[in-house]
């Protein structure tokens, strides 16, 4: 395969299928990385939002059909998957939040479930789902990204929704002086009046900076790994289109290597999301000033 050629491709597998206004003011999908670019913040990654919202109402059915199912005798194999599932989330919920609040622990498995399926899509042949969509749409050039979490916009929109969360939890529990106190007053305290006055710039930058990096970490550290494992996958793509035998066969056994190492990233990374989720609600359920 040409540079230009596995250049090309490599491009064409990392751009998303985008909807938005083009330059003659109509709306459109955009035919080229340039075009999509221009479409500017009201653009959308239709492959993003459709596969996101599919996993969800996977999951969902998913497990309504467990429960629609679930018996007090001899479990099926569907309902002791969703009861492992779900006592493993209930432990590391218990363990982890000791306020009292119903919505955690169902955040918590929609949070854990829903990103491991939208991560799982990256163990798909890196070409099959885009020429699915070329057979559907019987355009050769289409782009289409199949792992909404290699979107940053995907998993920013999880991390802002979290950190709408913490605000309003923070806000609830603490009321607004404490929520303000909490930004102002610490990590520096003094007993005199002018120097606890003085010093609320400087807690404010510091405790400010902290809590806007947590729904930034949340989706960088997300969308980081997931973005980087595809990437790894289209590189050992390209080794099939080389034409030479020898490559073609290391690249089998490459993708099988990177596959089965992959399942422990997919997982891991809808683990510590989930987890950092709940430490983050834990921490704005404390009241402790």
């Amino acid at each position: 395969m040409a540079a230009e050629t596995a250049s090309g491709y490599i491009q064409h597998h990392l751009q998303n299928l985008t909807f938005g206004r083009l330059a003659d003011g109509g709306w459109g999908f955009a035919h080229t990385a340039e075009q999509a670019k221009e479409m500017g913040f009201w653009a959308f990654h239709v492959d993003t939002l459709g596969f996101s919202v599919a996993l969800g109402l996977l999951f969902v059915f998913i497990f309504r059909l467990a429960a629609k199912k679930a018996t007090s005798g001899q479990p099926g194999a569907l309902q002791n998957f969703v009861e492992v599932m779900v006592d493993f989330v209930d432990g590391s919920v218990k363990d982890t939040f000791h306020a009292r609040n119903p919505l955690i622990a169902p955040l918590a498995l929609t949070i854990f479930v829903w990103i491991f399926l939208m991560n799982a899509v990256d163990l798909v042949p890196v070409d099959w789902i885009p020429q699915l969509a070329i057979l559907i749409t019987g355009n050769e050039h289409i782009f289409f990204r199949a792992v909404p979490t290699t979107d940053p916009n995907a998993t920013l929109g999880m991390a802002l929704s979290v950190f709408a969360l913490i605000i309003y939890y923070s806000i609830k529990v603490k009321g607004i002086g404490g929520f303000v106190g909490e930004l102002t007053l610490h990590p520096f305290s003094s007993n005199n009046l002018a120097v606890k006055i003085l010093l609320i710039p400087l807690n404010f930058l510091l405790e400010f900076v902290t809590l806007v990096a947590k729904p930034i970490s949340l989706a960088l550290r997300l969308f980081g790994n997931m973005y980087a494992g595809e990437l790894v996958f289209i590189l050992i793509a390209v080794m099939f289109g080389s034409g030479l035998l020898w490559l073609s066969g290391l690249g089998v056994v490459l993708q099988w290597a990177w596959a089965v190492f992959h399942i422990l990233i997919i997982t891991l990374q809808a683990f510590i999301f989930m987890m950092l989720t709940i430490v983050y609600l834990a921490m704005a359920h404390e009241d402790n000033h």
